[in-house]
């Protein structure tokens, strides 16, 4: 009679294992490291993780196979990257082997000469604590020395895809269920028929919706808008960009220095112009604003949509 199997003998499908562990979403990391011969490696990474607020300790693994390990090894330091949405391609860009990752990528040492990626969501930068045995990885534990919270919305991972982040539709149902109670409890008399008042309440209810979908891709709102306003062509000039971006000049200048850095724009005479990578993003931009308007609209006949348009544009001074 043959013993009974214990759930030690149970064999693991590495495949499968992997797939089931892909249901797990995670952000994006791109962990970086330069050892004391100037040598600069970067991985593309899930596995990163917190370990300890006091001390403030995190942790992530390598493969021990990879040719990358020696130097973070040898490094004081390293820097946990956390990638924004719009970092897609460096993502797959660091997780290519037999390429000069750092050719063409914007970035700045930190502790330990570690490189620190521009445009993330956050970067800490860590003291390598410890190194230890885990199966065929390394785990590597850092001890966090400084932290860069950029506030951009992150790239995610899941089921072997990047995805991103947005509020969940039932958080979002409760709220507006929740506003619209108090809004009724509250305002009386005129001023459901206030033009000033509707068009303010319109407008924000209109963002809470369409702000975390424009979010998602990782731009912050004055980058995406600086795109879509170059993207349409509706500035003259870059003395007219804080009227139609609605933000001011300072603003306007530190979004447009970031998309330069990533390749989308240049300036030329005064005029700030898109390359063929930013007219990509604002097409891309573009679509998630038509998708939203579209789903706003759909309950209304397109003849009552022109009529509203057209009051918006008389309204707004726009011919």
């Amino acid at each position: 009679m043959n013993a009974l199997k214990t759930m030690d003998d149970v064999k693991i499908d590495p495949m499968k294992f992997r797939r089931a562990l892909g249901n797990f979403a995670t952000g994006v990391t791109i962990m970086t490291a330069q050892n004391a011969e100037g040598e600069k490696v970067g991985v593309t990474a899930n596995s990163f993780n917190s370990v300890s607020l006091d001390p403030a300790l995190i942790l992530w693994s390598i493969d021990k196979n990879s040719s990358s390990f020696h130097v973070f090894e040898q490094a004081t330091h390293f820097a946990v990257n956390i990638l924004s949405g719009s970092q897609i391609e460096l993502s797959n860009k660091f997780s290519r082997r037999n390429i000069d990752k750092y050719e063409g990528t914007s970035y700045r040492e930190g502790a330990g000469t570690a490189p620190i990626l521009e445009n993330c969501s956050a970067v800490f930068e860590c003291e390598r604590h410890q190194i230890l045995e885990g199966g065929d990885h390394w785990i590597i534990v850092g001890k966090v020395v400084n932290f860069h919270d950029e506030g951009r919305s992150p790239l995610v991972y899941h089921q072997g895809a990047y995805s991103g982040v947005i509020p969940h539709p039932l958080l979002q149902l409760k709220d507006t269920v929740e506003a619209g109670v108090d809004v009724g409890e509250m305002h009386q008399g005129h001023l459901h028929s206030n033009v000033c008042y509707l068009m303010s309440r319109a407008f924000k209810f209109y963002q809470t919706d369409y702000i975390p979908k424009q979010l998602v891709t990782g731009f912050r709102t004055s980058e995406a808008r600086l795109l879509l306003v170059l993207g349409s062509g509706t500035a003259s000039n870059k003395a007219d960009l804080p009227r139609d971006i609605a933000m001011p000049m300072r603003e306007v200048e530190q979004a447009a220095e970031i998309l330069k850095k990533d390749g989308l724009l240049v300036e030329v005479d005064g005029f700030f112009k898109l390359t063929e990578k930013g007219k990509k993003t604002s097409h891309y931009l573009f679509d998630i604003a038509d998708s939203h308007q579209n789903e706003v609209f759909e309950k209304y006949p397109e003849n009552e949509k022109e009529i509203f348009i057209k009051i918006l544009k008389d309204i707004a001074g726009i011919v």
